[in-house]
């Protein structure tokens, strides 16, 4: 396979960065996230992440921080798919924008697992040229405002929806309808999801990164998703001093959010969430 010039544009040109991020910190001598299916994809693309840090000072700084920022975040949805397919290892996992993430490669799920990775049709298409195949495992290339893609899903199973770096994208009715349809697929389950609250959607959800990506849905108290998908139970809401590998920022970063959370508005600006549903039909089902 030779090296392609890759010319993704707005929210799919964030999942470039993040694959980089997460190629680069794999390459450290004591990575936060050993991701070897990344520097193997990275080897194939011509895409110069440094491009996004210009004008703000070091490269080496930010490059580092920004590294740590992305690895942090997908070790910690790691950790958490892990523990849920541990108790559940029969789950049905939805993982959504999937983009260049390897995460199912990553966690390594047993073949019991039935592990979908959902994108668009040309993101899916390139994943199949830099992946391998494995049992059990989905591509499905879809836009997830169409949700007839999840009549590809088996609906017999505890499903697990993984969405990272995703749903700020999407609008609230098309947060509210994916949520809606995935609650009423399975018998019951987890989601798992990153969101920023609408303070930070105002300010810096434009031109993300200077990919022209926008975003345009946040959330603030972490039981309002109950007036879109009132079958949602909040099981925890992540601050950033206990994420996975927090400790690995440096010091002056640590000192700031640790500032940060003191103030509700601030604590919220971006955080991981975990959600449990059950259907009360679920017993009809089985």
């Amino acid at each position: 396979m030779t090296t392609e010039k890759i010319h993704f544009t707005k929210e799919k040109e964030t999942m470039l960065m993040t694959l980089s991020g997460r190629a680069l910190q794999s390459q450290w001598k004591n990575p936060i996230l050993r991701d070897p299916w990344a520097e193997e994809a990275m080897r194939h693309i011509d895409y110069d992440i440094s491009k996004h840090y210009r004008g703000v000072g070091s490269w080496s700084m930010w490059s580092k921080i920004g590294c740590t920022i992305i690895a942090t975040r997908a070790a910690t949805f790691d950790l958490l798919t892990n523990r849920y397919l541990a108790d559940h290892p029969d789950a049905t996992v939805l993982h959504l924008g999937c983009g260049m993430d390897s995460r199912v490669f990553r966690v390594d799920p047993p073949a019991s697992v039935q592990w979908f990775d959902v994108d668009y049709p040309d993101v899916i298409d390139l994943r199949r040229q830099l992946f391998p195949e494995r049992c059990a495992y989905h591509l499905i290339g879809a836009p997830l405002d169409d949700l007839s893609w999840l009549n590809e899903v088996p609906q017999d199973r505890p499903g697990l929806l993984i969405a990272e770096g995703v749903l700020h994208y999407l609008s609230e009715p098309e947060v509210k309808a994916l949520l809606n349809a995935v609650v009423a697929h399975f018998p019951g389950g987890q989601m798992i999801f990153d969101i920023g609250n609408p303070w930070i959607v105002k300010r810096a959800g434009s031109n993300v990164g200077g990919t022209g990506a926008t975003y345009k849905w946040g959330l603030d108290d972490p039981q309002d998703i109950k007036q879109l998908e009132p079958k949602l139970e909040l099981i925890k809401e992540f601050r950033p001093s206990e994420l996975v590998a927090f400790s690995r920022f440096p010091l002056w970063w640590r000192v700031l959010y640790h500032a940060q959370e003191v103030n509700p508005t601030l604590r919220r600006m971006e955080r991981t969430i975990v959600y449990r549903y059950e259907n009360a039909s679920s017993e009809l089902r089985s």
